[in-house]
């Protein structure tokens, strides 16, 4: 046998706590969390068989939202390689965490839900690799900012982990993208698998100087772990029919995008080349945190939406530039012929700020207002009086929620950069070219001597492979995910209020189930209802959890 007992104290460190309690097999759920150490082993690289007895046992203490400690066992499997021809095993390889006992009763784990939860963060790439158990992975090759952006250094190393620059972190609940850690804890403690796969991205560059994670790779590395995972079914605790991703950020995009592109036939040149499993890459539910994606239209939206506001410096951005791409953006909603939700009717760039103050922003800052105390409340109506408070709901106006906002976090064009800074542009990066325009008006504008005309032949096609809104608004996919969870702060700035309101919109006119809400004045990477999240997962996949099950130890 392989696998091994280990031993660990816990000690809990707190990751931030939630709004509300949501209870799962009795248990009251929030982000904080500890875990151990541990070493473990892991499969052959060629193989594509998961090995059920290489795993180490580790014990991990879990604090829920009304600060009760439950003490929860699992089992452990580090770095299996999920291709058989990986490009790069240290990114392209993920963790299994099965928990068999929560507060000394065993559970049974094998029909469980599976959540796959991807840590990247600004399109970089991520690695598990070094993770000692459950949550610890993590991106590597650089660290990224709270958005992807940031083109890597022309004087990277040439080897695997080129460094990288990028924009610091904002200051909010897990800004820099990624993973958030608390909803695999609070999942393993709810019994359910939790799956967390590495994936190629945009910095990594051979010895021959050639960028190796750029698009699509990140994506199709995704769902090569989805087919190894199913693949494996009934030797990987889980039900592989029930498969959930999550992601923040640009994993937030990439969540959206394995959610939207299930079993496409576009990526299957891609899997066939790193000899991903003959499996089905489709999955059941998704979960996005502020999905920055939808790059083609990011920054004709990223103006509709903060145009007016200015930088941190209090300088305004070039607004024959912002009024261009905000024209941009009216047309591309236009053509898109999307209807909001609760029968609000087709959305335009004339009446989507009625609908995000309507839908998302209105009733984000009536919880809010809700949950604090009578003297909290008057204090925060003080200071915003922008907000009208009557009969417990709150209104005001769209330009007022602007200036309450106030500074954007990007110049203009936020995401195709003139002179090709963005990360974006590195994500569009090939071979040994570290970065390419992916817009024809930032290509029209370049400032970097480009005397290109057109847009490179490739460009489209990696366009069509990353965007979820081809898979639900252009030609609707069948194995797309039917249940959707998305989130975003009202003070992300980093991308646009109406990428995700876009998303939810295309995903609720296919007849999917939507749950889709705004926290009021949080950041990128805001993540305040996570035991929410953990009992829809068990809502949408009518899991109930089985306790006092007999199960190998």
């Amino acid at each position: 046998m392989k696998h091994r007992a280990v031993k660990r104290r816990s000690v809990v460190l707190g990751l931030g706590a939630t709004a509300g309690v949501a209870a799962v097999g009795g248990i009251a759920l929030s982000a904080q969390a500890s875990n151990g150490t541990s070493t473990s082993s892991s499969s052959d690289a060629g193989s594509l068989a998961f090995d059920p007895d290489a795993y180490t046992k580790l014990t991990t203490t879990v604090t829920d939202t009304a600060g009760d400690e439950h003490s929860v066992t699992y089992h452990f499997w580090k770095a299996i390689t999920y291709v058989a021809k990986p490009v790069d095993a240290a990114y392209q390889s993920l963790n299994v965490s099965v928990p068999v006992e929560i507060d000394g009763t065993a559970v049974d784990a094998s029909d469980a839900p599976i959540l796959f939860a991807n840590s990247v963060g600004g399109y970089m790439p991520s690695s598990v690799a070094d993770a000692t158990g459950i949550g610890a992975g993590g991106m590597g090759g650089g660290m990224g900012g709270g958005a992807p952006g940031g083109a890597p250094s022309t004087s990277a190393s040439a080897s695997a982990s080129a460094s990288a620059t990028a924009p610091g972190a904002n200051g909010n609940t897990n800004a820099t993208g990624g993973a958030l850690a608390g909803n695999q804890l609070l999942a393993l403690a709810a019994g359910y698998v939790v799956v967390e796969p590495g994936a190629r991205g945009r910095t990594l560059k051979n010895s021959a100087g050639e960028y190796y994670g750029v698009a699509p790779a990140a994506i199709v590395d995704l769902k090569a772990a989805v087919r190894y995972v199913r693949a494996n079914k009934g030797v990987i605790p889980g039900d592989t029919d029930r498969i959930v991703s999550a992601g923040t950020s640009a994993g937030g995009a990439l969540s959206s995008l394995l959610g939207a592109s299930g079993d496409s036939p576009l990526y299957a040149t891609y899997l066939k080349e790193l000899g991903a499993a003959d499996a089905s890459d489709a999955i059941f539910a998704t979960g996005a945190w502020c999905p920055i994606t939808d790059l083609e239209h990011a920054d004709g939206s990223y103006e509709w939406n903060w145009g007016a506001n200015a930088l941190s410096t209090g300088e305004q951005v070039d607004q024959t530039v912002s009024k261009t791409l905000r024209s941009q953006f009216a047309e591309y909603q236009a053509g898109l012929k999307l209807r909001g939700l609760n029968g609000f009717g087709t959305l335009n760039a004339r009446n989507y700020d009625e609908y995000l103050v309507e839908q998302y922003l209105e009733p984000s800052a009536t919880t809010y207002l809700a949950a604090l105390s009578d003297s909290a409340r008057a204090t925060y109506l003080a200071a915003n009086t922008f907000i009208t408070w009557k009969n417990g709901k709150a209104t005001f106006s769209w330009a007022d929620f602007l200036t309450h906002v106030g500074a954007r976090k990007k110049n203009t064009p936020a995401f195709d950069a003139f002179d090709l800074s963005a990360g974006e542009n590195n994500e569009f990066g090939k071979g040994t070219v570290i970065s390419r325009h992916f817009t024809a008006y930032s290509l029209k504008n370049d400032t970097t001597g480009l005397t290109a005309k057109r847009l490179e032949r490739d460009v489209p096609e990696m366009l069509r492979l990353m965007n979820p809104m081809y898979f639900l608004a252009d030609k609707p996919n069948e194995g797309r995910s039917k249940h959707w969870w998305i989130r975003l702060g009202t003070k992300d700035s980093d991308t646009s209020l109406t990428v995700s309101a876009n998303i939810a919109a295309a995903a609720n006119g296919l007849g999917d189930d939507v749950d889709h809400l705004y926290y009021w004045d949080e950041g990128h990477g805001a993540n305040t209802d996570p035991g929410d999240f953990i009992a829809w997962i068990a809502k949408v996949t009518g899991h109930k959890a089985k306790a006092g099950a007999k199960v190998k130890k």
